[in-house]
């Protein structure tokens, strides 16, 4: 057995919240109660839904048989030369494979947008040695059938059967369980008892990342060796003391900035921001997490609603100092998923919200329907074009006069509350090839003092999408989509990945105007052209460094 252990030091406001909070959860049992999938923890409202959500904190165990199922199909799979492995799927379907693969230094092939240019990408990358995992917990997810809907095509086109090469991870009887049962896929079942973004350690993480050739044996090695600590009512618990400095302040510090201080998890703030903004942002609170890589204010430049989260190496001892309103959490993968899902369901329980349901992530989908049920992704016109971006204002008048990407720019930033506020950069393009567009929250941070995150669209709206239309109403938003290089029709369907990305952003712009949110979406008439534009406006320079805020 693993000697995996996790820790967790606070400090400043941190230490207080834990102080304050931690005595009351050991006295009242929450820990012990949580291993036990007590539903009662979070209020009655909540009852129902975290009835049938808790089965995560038993998965160390419960996905043991996994680890040899999923190595004899990797066995069977390279034994034919099909070493590569793509993984079709959103949010709590691909952020954990991700962070896994990448810790391990293993590759995989995240598709997790519906952009054309990203979709046709991965279709034309070693189609000859691909397998395709298609893992979407619901079974119909949109964006992950349309995927499914481009690698069946592609093979079929190659003259290669789909069912020899694409693995389906879903809930058992969902409508993509039965269906690809019925065609003759290869089918793994998840436990329906454990929401997305606690699926770390089910098949949808493990599945994909064994394929890929990470150990997950040893990853839940870790998660086990943990979960007796994790799951005790002492004062000493990680679990309680993670929750309590984050949900506990007082003042609430909901701005968390998740800062790489030298962690071997690679990516693993963008796993957390799902987790923590999915899961707190809701009720007019949340907690909202800020991927700032190894930047960020730190000590007096830390606004009073900012809390340092620092992501340490694993090998580090009770007495590892932080200094300021920070708390540093150190471990191995396998412990801190299995760590940070318990804090942020007792973070839940301080916040007086339920961490496991999403409701604002369905508005959005049905706000991307209703678009292309009127027209593929059309919206009114801009409010104005300057040389290849269109723009156009939601959520209030706030333009004024502006009638260039400047100055529009700059009314949005006057929107934002200097004390409490926070811009969200949604960026609906390639992550691979716009990858460096990235680099614009550090400098947009620098210019606004105050919070600012960075998402890829659609990817995003299973995360932060949450928070931004759940949370408080601090938040402004820039928003920035292209015209495709080359759009791409979803086989089968009467719409282009091209029209249903459009749909998707002109969806989550029409629900955070209906919340009154401040949104500027920037529409880049010519990709090359509006981005390299988009850059000069937001001072971006050409030579500008990548800030390593994660994996994307």
């Amino acid at each position: 057995m693993s000697s995996s252990s996790v820790t967790v030091v606070a400090s400043g406001a941190a230490a207080d919240a834990v102080a304050r909070h931690v005595p009351t959860l050991v006295k009242e049992g929450f820990a012990g109660k949580l291993f036990a999938q007590d539903p009662t923890l979070w209020g009655h409202d909540a009852e129902a839904e975290s009835g049938k959500r808790l089965s995560w904190v038993d998965l160390p165990r419960s996905s043991r048989p996994l680890v040899g199922e999923v190595a004899a199909l990797r066995e069977h799979f390279t034994s034919q030369g099909l070493d590569h492995v793509v993984l079709c799927g959103m949010g709590g379907s691909s952020l954990a494979p991700e962070v896994i693969t990448a810790t391990a230094g293993v590759p995989l092939t995240v598709l997790d947008s519906s952009d054309p240019d990203y979709v046709r990408a991965a279709l034309e990358d070693r189609l000859d040695r691909t397998v395709v995992v298609v893992s979407s917990k619901s079974g119909s997810t949109v964006e992950t059938d349309s995927q499914k809907r481009a690698y069946e095509h592609a093979f079929t086109e190659a003259g290669i059967d789909p069912t020899e090469r694409i693995v389906i991870v879903t809930d058992p009887g969902s409508p993509m369980d039965e269906a690809a049962r019925a065609a003759g896929y290869r089918v793994v079942n998840a436990d329906p008892d454990v929401g997305g973004r606690y699926s770390a350690l089910t098949a949808f993480g493990l599945v994909p990342s064994g394929l890929a050739g990470a150990d997950i044996e040893a990853l839940l090695d870790d998660a086990e060796a943990v979960a007796d600590l994790l799951a005790a009512d002492d004062e000493a618990n990680p679990a309680l003391r993670l929750g309590a400095a984050l949900g506990g302040t007082d003042p609430l510090r909901d701005k968390l900035l998740l800062r790489d201080a030298g962690t071997e998890i690679i990516g693993f703030g963008d796993w957390a921001e799902q987790l923590i903004a999915e899961s707190t942002g809701k009720n007019g609170t949340g907690l909202l997490p800020v991927v700032v890589g190894t930047g960020g204010p730190s000590g007096p430049e830390l606004a009073a609603d900012e809390l340092v989260v620092l992501l340490q190496p694993a090998e580090q001892s009770d007495e590892q100092v932080v200094e300021g309103d920070s708390v540093g959490v150190s471990g191995t993968l396998g412990a801190q998923l299995l760590l940070w899902e318990a804090a942020v369901a007792t973070a839940g329980r301080l916040l007086g919200i339920n961490p496991f349901d999403q409701p604002d992530v369905e508005s959005a989908k049905q706000a991307a329907r209703d678009v292309m049920a009127g027209g593929g992704g059309a919206s009114a016109g801009p409010a104005f074009t300057d040389g290849a971006i269109e723009a156009r204002a939601l959520g209030g008048d706030w333009l004024g006069e502006a009638g260039n990407v400047p100055a529009a720019v700059e009314a949005l930033l006057g929107q934002l509350d200097p004390e409490r506020g926070y811009l969200a950069v949604m960026a609906y393009l390639d992550r691979v090839e716009d990858a460096s567009l990235a680099d614009v929250r550090q400098v947009l941070a620098e210019r606004v003092r105050r919070p600012v995150t960075f998402g890829w669209g659609p990817r995003f709206l299973h995360s932060t999408g949450q928070y931004h239309k759940g949370g408080p109403a601090t938040g402004v938003y820039l928003q920035v989509t292209s015209a495709p290089r080359q759009d791409l029709p979803v086989a089968g369907r009467d719409f282009t990945f091209g029209e249903f990305i459009a749909a998707q952003a002109a969806g989550d712009a029409k629900v955070l105007a209906e919340h009154q949110r401040p949104v500027l979406r920037l529409h880049l008439t010519e990709h090359d052209a509006g981005l390299a534009q988009l850059r000069g406006v937001l001072g971006l320079a050409e030579s500008q460094v990548t800030d390593s805020g994660g994996s994307r």
